[in-house]
């Protein structure tokens, strides 16, 4: 028996013994944890998605019946969409976290702007915690206020930078518009996560300001699942996780080369998240050039959840959007991309007779509060104008 196949039959059967939600799932699928003896049986446990684990939260607040320890130990509990509550265990492990940030050569002398947000969602503690392991010093900015970012980046010396990669553009291209170009900037180090990291940005990045750069892959109910390095295809899998790439409609495993959904099992015993279906599709290396596994890219969505602005926004979140405003027959979403920032249009058809006054307000209030999505433009369209079939959330972006 191989290291990871004690490890994938440890995980499953303590999840079946701890977490009630494991068990019912295994019992419902007629499957005993002496049936998982290593990683080739996992796929006998149904693939758990998003949606799935909504409803479970949803029925059995507030973790679904995942967590494994005593609630009073959780340091922090953040919240995703659906809303599902996602508790942050102790980390058994949290050397395994710091691999990203170890790549770009983040360590003592380091001054890290972090860019991510530390509210609700968990990107911005744990980066802090992590560049923090790493013996740096974190300068906790949070997104916007781009001109005191410089000033402090200038007046500190911030040798790094995490957060999306079109937010580091537009730093960059307000601190060229203040006369600071690439030979005064002093960031050298960038971790990036949240949307896609283009050549385009690599190149001014890395070619233009002699950065050294990496960019992570990662869900709010998972964390960090891998991160790209120099030279090297796709994604280099963190030790604490084992992916699948499974058909989006049987959920069997597929052998490495081909494309499906990533499925993900994570060694986090808190709360083993077993088998969760990521909704996104990718293809693992038959030859990995990784120390693990090697995912080869992302090649889109298997559903209709769109990441925008670093957060996933999912069609039951419109359908309930238009469940509170009785006028609104269908919307549709669009996204698009200007400059270095997504644009999210609402085109929206009414019933018939319904006025429109106010409405687009509102929408934009509720986007606000509920998803915390900042609508750019809500348009008001005539009747028959959304296609039923269509897809509720349109990705238009060009990311180069």
């Amino acid at each position: 028996m191989t290291n990871l196949d004690r490890r994938i039959q440890e995980l499953v059967r303590h999840g079946y013994e701890q977490a009630p939600a494991i068990r019912q799932i295994m019992d419902d699928a007629g499957v005993a944890p002496s049936d998982i003896q290593g990683a080739d049986d996992l796929a006998k446990i149904p693939v758990l998605g998003k949606d799935a684990l909504v409803e479970i939260h949803q029925a059995n607040p507030p973790f679904g019946g995942f967590l494994t320890i005593d609630p009073a130990d959780l340091p922090r509990i953040y919240i995703s969409p659906g809303p599902i509550y996602d508790p942050q265990p102790p980390p058994k492990d949290p050397e395994a976290q710091l691999a990203p940030l170890e790549y770009i050569g983040i360590g003592r002398g380091d001054r890290v702007l972090n860019t991510f947000m530390y509210h609700l969602t968990p990107a911005g503690i744990l980066l802090d915690e992590a560049i923090r392991a790493c013996g740096a010093t974190v300068i906790p900015t949070g997104p916007g206020n781009t001109e005191l970012q410089i000033m402090m980046m200038m007046a500190l010396g911030a040798t790094g930078f995490v957060g999306q990669p079109s937010y580091l553009m537009t730093l960059l291209d307000k601190a060229a518009e203040m006369s600071i170009g690439a030979d005064t900037a002093p960031i050298k180090k960038a971790l990036f996560s949240g949307e896609p990291y283009t050549p385009s940005q690599r190149a001014r990045f890395e070619g233009g300001y002699g950065m050294k750069t990496s960019s992570a892959y990662g869900t709010a109910d998972l964390g960090f699942i891998g991160y790209t390095r120099a030279g090297l295809q796709g994604f280099c899998i963190m030790p604490n996780m084992f992916l699948q790439i499974c058909d989006p409609q049987t959920g069997a495993a597929l052998p490495a080369g081909e494309t499906g959904e990533i499925v993900a099992t994570t060694f986090n015993k808190a709360y083993p998240l077993i088998r969760f279906g990521t909704g996104d599709l990718g293809a693992l290396s038959p030859l990995p050039s990784c120390q693990g596994q090697q995912l080869l890219g992302l090649y889109g969505r298997s559903g209709e959840a769109i990441k925008v602005r670093g957060m996933f926004l999912h069609p039951n979140q419109l359908q309930y959007a238009v469940m509170q405003f009785p006028e609104i027959k269908d919307l549709q979403v669009v996204i698009t991309r200007a400059g270095n920032r997504d644009v999210v249009t609402v085109n929206v058809e009414l019933r018939e007779g319904a006025e429109s006054a106010g409405i687009a307000e509102k929408l934009q209030a509720l986007a606000q509060e509920a998803v915390r999505l900042r609508i750019d433009a809500v348009n008001m369209v005539a009747a028959g104008a959304i296609d039923r079939d269509a897809r509720k959330i349109v990705d238009k972006r060009d990311w180069d």
